[in-house]
């Protein structure tokens, strides 16, 4: 079975990692391959990572405040390489009204403050196929939440 890779980005001058770590360690204990770029991150750098990593998702990580114009700037570039098919999904502090936007421009999924980490894995499992990554004994547990 093969092994899902995924891009954990923090894009733009947020520096608060602790969410994104958080949620790189429930992937790889859920068996995922997660490749974490660090913080402050242009869209560029992510599009540019996600494409030499040959990724299958990228999750985007945000507490700044900039969602509404980074998460769909990353999207347009990683279409613009031919990633068309590699699902985006976002974190962090993202007001509910601004979903639906986002929604619009091409983030699939938006997982706020609070989300259990199996329901990221859940969504990844579903959404990319094929059960169970290579590794994977299933969702983590615990009561790690994610955050951004």
């Amino acid at each position: 079975m093969k092994t899902f890779r995924i891009l954990i980005a923090k894009p733009g001058l947020d520096g608060h990692d602790r969410g994104a770590k958080v949620i790189v360690r429930a992937l790889r204990d859920a068996g995922f391959e997660v490749i974490y770029t660090g913080i402050r991150q242009t869209p560029e750098m992510i599009a540019q990572t996600a494409v030499q990593e040959d990724v299958d998702a990228v999750g985007l990580s945000l507490l700044s405040g900039a969602h509404m114009t980074l998460f769909p700037r990353i999207v347009d570039l990683l279409r613009e390489k031919g990633m068309t098919e590699v699902p985006v999904f976002g974190g962090g502090l993202i007001p509910d009204e601004d979903v639906p936007v986002l929604r619009s421009k091409g983030v699939e999924e938006i997982f706020g403050p609070g989300t259990p980490m199996a329901a990221i894995v859940d969504y990844l499992r579903k959404r990319l196929g094929s059960g169970t990554p290579a590794g994977g004994a299933g969702a983590p547990s615990g009561g790690a939440a994610a955050g951004g």
